[in-house]
């Protein structure tokens, strides 16, 4: 984890801020653009880490400046980075927001509910989820008892 508070957060983009219709762009998914304005008020930064490459990457690059989030790197842990492209290497960031997670996306409600905890923009629980909420760790990522 880095000095402080602020994170470094890859953040896939078919399926996790559009619904998946690779090649083309598809539609936003709900509270993904919100949540992610959040995180970068809250000084973190974002990584766009998509199998895009190419016009596809650049095509959801400026979809996300369209909406008004500029990434502090696209498919590389610095902007700019160096590196062999045969060598295969792991992206350098704290927390990954893929649906391709264990146990799937969370939903950026969740997403929030988890990085953001004082934001104020947190939905409130309904009386049934306030009787679960004491699940444990993976409880509060998947779901389960």
């Amino acid at each position: 984890m880095r000095s402080g508070n602020n994170l470094i957060i890859a953040v896939d983009f078919d399926g996790t801020i559009v619904e998946h219709r690779y090649p083309d762009i598809g539609e936003v998914i709900p509270g993904a653009f919100e949540v992610l304005r959040e995180l970068q008020e809250k000084g973190h930064k974002l990584i766009l880490w998509t199998v895009r490459d190419g016009i596809d990457l650049q095509a959801a690059v400026d979809f996300c400046l369209d909406h008004g989030i500029m990434f502090y790197a696209a498919n590389e842990s610095h902007p700019n980075e160096e590196f062999n492209k045969y060598i295969s290497r792991k992206i350098d960031c704290d927390v990954f927001i893929d649906d391709r997670n264990v146990g799937g996306f969370l939903g950026w409600e969740k997403i929030r509910e988890i990085l953001i905890p004082d934001s104020p923009n947190i939905k409130r629980n309904t009386e049934e989820e306030n009787t679960n909420q004491d699940k444990g760790f993976f409880g509060k990522f998947f779901g389960s008892k």
